[in-house]
């Protein structure tokens, strides 16, 4: 009932968000997820469009040596460590299925297709469920740090929970209808409201329902 309530909450406060996962590539949302890791979307963004532009097929990149992908990258951050990443893993998904496509996963179970994604180098839980999310519109739930933060401010998580177990945590009790709408508004509130120093608990739509505020503002 809490949860349900926070749900709705964040959704009159941001709206209801929705994701035609259709209209992108599987193999485009793995990509540009590693890119956006440890930086913002306003890096990530345009050293995918650099690499696309530059490349013109994962074929082209998969055969590229990782100095040119990295140059590609550069405005990404972490370019030579990225870039060894998208080259690992598109040399592994090759190696592992003969091509270079994901749309196989869409016939697994959500498990198992989480699995075989951990199964790259470089792919960890939330790069997985991206990838899965607004991939296939599988009903999985990423956890960023800014879910992670907001979830345990809000007492949805234990204090210290790592990634892993985060994933699993809200992947269970988040319903399926609601994991894109939970993912990408608590991101929205982590980056707005609920920021890591000095978050605006007085502007906050959660307040009244936020462990934190209780037991660190209002004592």
């Amino acid at each position: 009932m809490r949860l349900a309530r926070i749900i709705s909450l964040l959704e009159e406060e941001y709206g209801l968000p929705r994701w035609a996962h259709e209209k992108h590539r599987p193999l485009d949302t793995l990509v540009g997820t590693i890119l956006s890791q440890n930086t913002s979307d306003r890096n990530s963004i345009p050293a995918f469009a650099n690499l696309k532009r530059k490349f013109g097929s994962w074929e082209k990149v998969a055969k590229a040596d990782e100095r040119s992908i990295a140059s590609a990258i550069r405005s990404g951050g972490l370019a030579n460590i990225k870039a060894r990443r998208i080259k690992g893993v598109l040399s592994q998904i090759r190696q592992r299925t003969g091509s270079l496509s994901l749309n196989f996963l869409a016939k697994m179970p959500k498990a198992e297709a989480r699995k075989w994604l951990m199964g790259l180098g470089g792919v960890g839980p939330k790069t997985a469920a991206v990838t899965l999310i607004f991939g296939f519109g599988m009903p999985v739930l990423p956890v960023d740090r800014h879910v992670l933060r907001v979830a345990t401010r809000l007492g949805l998580l234990q204090k210290g929970t790592s990634s892993t177990k985060a994933h699993e945590i809200l992947d269970q009790i988040v319903p399926d209808n609601k994991k894109i709408s939970f993912h990408i508004n608590l991101i929205q509130h982590g980056r707005k409201v609920c920021v890591a120093r000095r978050p605006k608990c007085s502007q906050c739509v959660l307040r009244q329902m936020c462990k934190y505020y209780e037991t660190e503002v209002q004592r």
